[in-house]
């Protein structure tokens, strides 16, 4: 069983998929998202196709840990995700993941265009990392 990460933006959303040990990321790509049920479609097929055990969700939270507007439309999106999987679906903090996405891109110089379509998956990829190595303590 793998587990996937999601990091859900208005545009792009990020997934990023584990390896079968559940121990880092195996892979990652960018759905496009302005159309909710269209976006959901394309993570179910990419939960069936990579044996998807699991689905975690990140939840944009305030830096003084409150939950704005943001968080709400992603727990309906982690609703939707699980209601059309059938899977385990959570959530998880993903404070300051984009800003720390970003600065990763920089380092690697990806800048521009590059950098837009990017950045979703390298998020989500944090998301993922975080939870795995939560799972592990």
């Amino acid at each position: 069983m793998r587990i996937m990460g999601i990091d859900y933006g208005d545009a792009r959303t990020g997934v990023a998929v584990s390896d079968l040990l559940c121990s880092i990321v195996g892979s990652t790509c960018v759905v496009p998202s302005r159309n909710t049920e269209k976006a959901i479609v394309d993570i179910v097929k990419l939960a069936q196709g990579n044996d998807v055990g699991r689905i975690v969700v990140g939840l944009p939270k305030n830096m003084d840990g409150t939950e704005g507007p943001r968080a709400e439309l992603c727990r309906e999106f982690a609703e939707k995700l699980r209601e059309a999987t059938g899977l385990e679906v959570a959530m998880w903090d993903e404070r300051r993941t984009t800003v720390e996405a970003h600065n990763i891109l920089s380092q690697h110089n990806y800048h521009g265009k590059k950098r837009k379509n990017t950045v979703d998956a390298v998020a989500a990829s944090l998301i993922l990392e975080g939870y795995l190595a939560y799972l592990r303590r």
